[in-house]
């Protein structure tokens, strides 16, 4: 039979990002369940990022209200969760030191107008340009001043209108602290340190750990300090909530300069959008599904706009809530949702219990969280990139200056740094044994580089030959006319010159990272798959062992550190692959090079034919094909199979020739082929075709009709016809043709192979992120036919 599954109905908009096959109780259930989970980190979190910036208490509950629900309803990251923002945090208490709070709510609502109008203008994605280094130099800047500021608080005090006069009065708070406040924010900090590691204990205590930690460190860290100063009686500034009461903006407007008014509307606006996108990405990937980056910006917009309305802080989306929400088994947007009528339930219901929060255990809250914005796996990855000049002039900025000129400064250091490596060139002189010499130029000649490069070649000895060898990369009018000039010259003097220019085509690289090119001296020795034509030379077919284990020491040294961590993750968490891929063990087969795919992604069988044996085949059934097949469908539930032939096959040559015939004891591959002679049956019957061109040969007639001989004979095992029955898994007919690096897919309309268009896979267009081997593959469906069974036509892969 053949399921139509373009009929299949739409999910509505809180269930179209669940996983597929979980019932709609079970996602309510895990969804309310996240939800309480980020309701007990918000709301300590919330209280705490208001009292950093300065505003009342009731604004920092207020923010993360609405941004739970409206953000939660209207953005286009399910799974993210906004709410007041540690990164704005800064910001927002200079703008209430300047312009007053209410002031500072109508600049919020301004940047809200302003993010709306660019998610209409669909330019979200610009945001993501910035370049990493900026911002997470911002983050880390801005968690320093945080925790500056709060560490006054922690030891009594109070904190000073910047970071630096933080830095200057800090010596004088550390001379004379306050013992009870000073107890307070230890005891928080050592629970919010402490807590996760509980399921490290040995032993039962271990197991027993781990149960506890499950709960919400930052609501243990401040329940516990609470107890402790209301079971001592310690004299402490307490949260005072006052009425909640939204204001009149009209009133309240900035009085100051209009460019300073404006440029704190533009800072708001950009920091905003920028963590917010951030960190939709991040949730994206982390959940493994694909946002609208675009919508999530009006839905950060409408946020903030309803945020300053009501009198709450500027709202963002935060990597710390989206975290836990994904960790926690959220499935769709009813969680975010749910969280934020929680908090708002909590601050009109609980003001009682809140009020007895001492200041100080909210301060240490946010100086811990302020100290882990600045994240050491951020600085390794900016120091791999040489970009750590950048991320450093940023944070010193952002901590002395403030965030704008920070970043200001920051994307200065990023210009000039650009504008450095675009003019940097090298210049080598290389003497060869004959006396003659090879100039090697790598880098971009400019006019910038003409001083080192005539010195360079003033160097040469006249009338010697010499070689100059360029890299392809850009050569302005300047540098030109210097080689230009110093050729004429040189070769006057009876000296010759040759002029090469070496692309990165050209070139091949040694299992110890050495460039050697055609003209370079030494033996030729090529790493695989760089550059990617011609590694099969003549050292690889004397000594192949040893050209195996360059490519592992390659590997080792080069790609390891690269794949580790996700290797890692694999060996914690198991495999999870979603396709099970069964292709010929033909060296010219790569399956992750053909299906973008990496560690983890696909469930592989290889064998000779890409032939599923079938149980009613005398003499040929092989048991270990259906092994595989089992364990991907019922233990790993594989969604789909694919079959995948390939040109120029040797196992369809030999059923062709009739080695699976021979007389006398049969050989292993000829016991092997029989399970190919459905196959040859098909041929004879209705063998398959292509869509756009006529099939080369009667072998490639052949490979593209064993495809769908072997999608019949994967029927015959029970797991798989009672999934595809169910409608949960697919099968996938493909075909590549090495000739041409072309892959075919059978299509279920016209049960011929279609070629498979050159396009931008899904998440590339939407989300920056790892790409699904099969989101750009045309479905072909979920079951399949045999005419001869069903008296239609030619058999078709669904």
């Amino acid at each position: 039979m053949t399921l139509d599954i373009s009929s299949a109905p739409i999910a509505s908009d809180t269930t179209d990002h669940a996983p597929p096959g979980r019932r709609p109780r079970a996602d309510w259930a895990r969804d309310l369940s996240a939800s309480l989970v980020v309701f007990l980190i918000a709301v300590p979190f919330s209280l705490g990022i208001a009292l950093a910036t300065g505003a009342p208490l009731t604004a920092g509950l207020a923010a993360a209200a609405v941004g739970g629900i409206v953000v939660g309803l209207f953005g286009g990251t399910p799974l993210q969760v906004s709410g007041p923002s540690a990164a704005l945090t800064v910001i927002t208490a200079g703008l209430i030191a300047q312009y007053g709070w209410q002031a500072t709510c109508a600049i919020t609502v301004a940047a809200g107008l302003l993010q709306l109008l660019l998610g209409v203008r669909r330019v979200a994605r610009t945001a993501l340009a910035v370049s990493p280094a900026i911002v997470h130099g911002m983050l880390a800047g801005v968690g320093l001043a945080i925790a500056i500021a709060q560490l006054h608080v922690v030891l009594g005090g109070s904190p000073q209108s910047s970071a630096s006069a933080n830095l200057l009065a800090l010596p004088g708070q550390l001379a004379a602290p306050h013992p009870a406040a000073l107890t307070v924010g230890a005891v928080t900090v050592a629970v919010l340190l402490g807590w996760p590691r509980l399921g490290r204990l040995p032993g039962r205590y271990g197991e027993f750990g781990a149960r506890l930690a499950k709960v919400p460190g930052p609501l243990v860290a401040v329940a516990a300090a609470t107890a402790l100063a209301v079971a001592l009686d310690l004299r402490l500034a307490r949260v005072a909530l006052p009425a909640w009461q939204p204001h009149g903006l009209v009133p309240d407007l900035p009085h100051g300069p209009p460019l300073a008014v404006l440029a704190a509307v533009l800072t708001v606006t950009a920091v905003a959008s920028v963590e917010s996108l951030l960190s939709a990405v991040a949730v994206d990937r982390m959940s493994h599904r694909t946002g609208d980056l675009d919508r999530e910006l009006r839905g950060q917009g409408l946020a903030n706009l309803v945020s300053g309305l009501v009198g709450g802080l500027p709202v963002a989306g935060g990597a710390v809530r989206s975290t836990a929400n994904v960790r926690a088994g959220a499935c769709s947007r009813r969680s975010s949702v749910l969280h934020g009528v929680w908090v708002l339930a909590a601050a009109l219901a609980l003001a009682g219990g809140l009020r007895r929060i001492p200041l100080a255990a909210l301060a240490a809250l946010v100086l811990v969280v302020g100290l882990q914005m600045v994240s050491f796996a951020h600085i390794r990855k900016v120091h791999r990139h040489r970009e750590f000049p950048v991320y450093l002039t940023t944070v010193v900025a952002v901590v002395l200056l403030g965030v704008l000129p920070g970043v200001a400064l920051g994307a200065g250091t990023a210009v000039l740094l650009a504008l450095y490596r675009l003019t940097r060139a090298h210049v080598d002189v290389l003497p060869g044994p004959d006396g003659s010499f090879t100039v090697e130029t790598h880098g971009p000649l400019t006019f910038t580089a003409v001083p080192r490069l005539s010195r360079a070649l003033a160097g040469i000895p006249a009338g010697a030959e010499v070689a100059v060898v360029h890299d392809g990369s850009f050569l302005d009018h300047a540098a030109y006319e210097t080689v230009h000039s110093w050729r004429t010259g040189h070769q006057a003097g009876g000296g010759r010159v040759s002029m090469v220019t070496r692309r990165q085509d050209d070139e091949v690289l040694d299992p110890d990272g050495t460039v050697r090119t055609g003209s370079s001296p030494g033996p030729h020795r090529c790493r695989a798959w760089t550059p990617w034509v011609g590694h099969h030379c003549i050292e690889q077919q004397e000594d192949p062992h040893g050209r195996l284990l360059d490519g592992v020491r390659v590997f080792q040294l080069h790609t390891a550190p690269l794949v580790r961590p996700e290797l890692a993750r694999l060996a914690r968490e198991g495999q999870t692959p979603s396709q099970l891929f069964l292709t010929c063990a033909d060296s010219r087969m790569v399956t992750s090079m053909i299906t973008n795919s990496g560690p983890g992604d696909l469930f592989t069988v290889r064998n000779v034919g890409n032939l599923v044996p079938a149980p009613h085949e005398p003499g040929a059934a092989d048991d270990s094909v259906a092994a595989a097949v089992q364990y991907a469908v019922e233990v790993l539930e594989v969604r789909s199979i694919t079959v995948c032939g390939h040109s120029g096959c040797g196992a369809m040559k030999a059923l062709l020739d009739g080695v699976h015939e021979q007389p006398g004891r049969p050989t292993p591959l000829a016991r092997w082929l029989r399970n190919g002679r459905g196959s040859l049956d098909r041929l004879r019957r209705v063998p398959a075709e292509f869509t756009d061109r006529p099939a080369v040969d009667l072998g490639e007639q052949l490979c593209i009709t064993n495809v769908v001989q072997q999608l019949d004979q994967l029927m015959a095992n029970p797991a798989v016809e009672r999934r595809v029955a169910e409608g949960t898994l697919r099968l996938v007919g493909m075909y590549f043709d090495f000739a041409t690096a072309q892959a075919y897919v059978l299509d279920r309309e016209s049960g011929r192979f279609g070629p498979v268009e050159a396009a931008a896979p899904r998440q590339e267009r939407d989300t920056p992120g790892r790409v699904d081997e099969f989101e750009q593959v045309p479905t072909v469906g979920t079951a399949v036919a045999d005419p001869a069974r069903d008296g239609g036509g030619p058999g078709l892969a669904a």
